[in-house]
C-alpha cells in the first residue's frame, strides 16, 4: 500500500514543479516584454545579471535558514557551468539581433535534437520509436505556429550555433551535476548563481552597449520602469529555481519538449493582451499539433523502454553471480 502513495506523491511533485516553471517562465516573458517594448529597457544581458544577483540574495537567505547545506561541488565544475550558461544567454541575444525571428525560432527548436544527441552520446540513452515520433510532432507543431519569415547570414548562423549548443550543454550539465554530486536544486543554484551574477554584471553593460548602442547607466529609470525591473528580478528567482528543479527531476530533453507548452501559452497570452494580429488558422493548428505531441511524448517516454539508459551486456560472470544478477534485475533499465 505504500508504493502507490509514493508514486502519487511523486506525480504530484512533478506536476507542481512543471506548474511552477510554466507560471514563472510565462510571467517573466510578459513582464520583460512590457519592460523592453513599452519602457525601452533593452539591456537584456544586464537584466539577466540582475536576475541572478537577486537569486543569489535568495540563496543566501535560504542558507541562513538552513535549507541549503554545504556541498562538495568543485569550483572547476562551477566555472564550466557558468561558461556554458553565459554563452547561452549572450548567444541567444546576439542570435535574435542578427537573425530573423523565424530563424531564431528554428534555432530554439533545434535545441531538442541537440539535447537528444548529448543524452545518447554521454548518457547512453535510448529512445523508443513513439518517443522519437512524439518529439518530431512537437517540433513540427511549434514550428508551424512560430516560424514565419526565415532569413540567415553567416555571422547570424554562428551566433545561433553557439547559442544552441551552449544552452543544450548548460541544461545537460544541470542534470549531470545533480546526479554526479548528489546535490539538490537549491544547493546547485546557491553555488552557481553568485558566480553567474558577478560575471554577467561585469560583461552585461558592455555587451548591451555593443548590441543596442545605448548605455545602461544613461537610461531614464522612472518609478514605473524600476517597478518592472524589480518585478522581473523577483519572478526570475522562481524561474531559475524551477528550471533547476525540473531538469534535476527529469532531463534536459524532457524539459525542452514539455517546455514548449510555455511557448504556446506565451502566444495565447500575447494575442490576448497585445492584440490578435498574426493569429490565424495555421497558428491555431500548430498549437493543437504541438500540445498533442507533448501529451504523446509524456505518455511514450513514461512507458517501459520509452526512454532508458543502455547498459552493456554482462560477460564472464560466475554462475552464482549471474543467478543473483538475474533475480535482482527483473525490472527494465533505470528510467531517465
Amino acid at each position: 500500500m505504500s508504493s502507490p502513495s509514493k508514486a502519487d506523491r511523486k506525480n504530484l511533485l512533478d506536476l507542481g514543479a512543471w506548474g511552477f516553471n510554466i507560471v514563472t517562465s510565462v510571467g517573466i516573458i510578459i513582464v520583460n516584454k512590457a519592460l523592453m517594448q513599452t519602457h525601452g529597457f533593452t539591456f537584456a544581458t544586464t537584466l539577466t545579471g540582475l536576475h541572478f544577483a537577486t537569486t543569489t540574495l535568495m540563496t543566501i537567505l535560504f542558507r541562513w535558514l538552513g535549507y541549503i547545506q554545504p556541498s562538495q561541488l568543485p569550483f572547476s565544475e562551477i566555472i564550466k557551468f557558468v561558461i556554458f550558461a553565459n554563452f547561452s544567454i549572450v548567444g541567444m541575444n546576439v542570435s535574435l539581433m542578427w537573425n530573423s525571428v523565424g530563424f531564431y525560432q528554428i534555432a530554439k527548436l533545434s535545441m531538442i535534437p541537440v539535447s537528444c544527441f548529448l543524452e545518447i552520446v554521454l548518457d547512453k540513452v535510448r529512445y523508443s520509436r513513439d518517443t522519437k515520433l512524439s518529439i518530431l510532432l512537437v517540433l513540427f507543431g511549434v514550428g508551424v505556429c512560430t516560424v514565419t519569415d526565415v532569413s540567415v547570414n553567416g555571422k547570424g548562423f554562428i551566433a545561433a550555433f553557439v547559442a544552441v549548443w551552449s544552452t543544450a550543454l548548460q541544461q545537460y550539465y544541470v542534470h549531470y551535476l545533480q546526479r554526479k554530486y548528489s546535490i539538490g536544486s537549491f544547493n546547485l543554484l546557491g553555488r552557481t548563481a553568485p558566480v553567474q551574477a558577478a560575471s554577467l554584471l561585469v560583461v552585461g553593460p558592455f555587451m548591451d552597449y555593443w548590441l543596442t548602442e545605448k548605455r545602461v547607466d544613461a537610461y531614464d529609470y522612472s518609478s514605473v520602469a524600476l517597478f518592472f525591473i524589480i518585478l522581473s528580478c523577483t519572478i526570475a528567482i522562481g524561474t531559475n529555481l524551477s528550471q533547476f528543479i525540473c531538469i534535476g527531476r527529469f532531463s534536459a530533453v524532457t524539459f525542452q519538449v514539455l517546455g514548449h507548452m510555455k511557448t504556446i501559452l506565451v502566444l495565447i497570452l500575447g494575442f490576448t493582451i497585445f492584440g490578435k494580429e498574426g493569429l490565424n488558422w495555421h497558428v491555431v493548428l500548430g498549437m493543437i499539433i504541438a500540445i498533442f505531441g507533448m501529451i504523446w511524448y509524456g505518455n511514450a517516454s513514461s512507458k517501459p523502454g520509452g526512454k532508458e539508459r543502455w547498459t552493456p551486456p554482462v560477460s564472464d560472470v560466475k554462475a552464482q553471480d549471474l543467478d543473483k544478477l538475474l533475480h535482482s534485475n527483473n525490472e527494465p533499465n533505470d528510467k531517465v
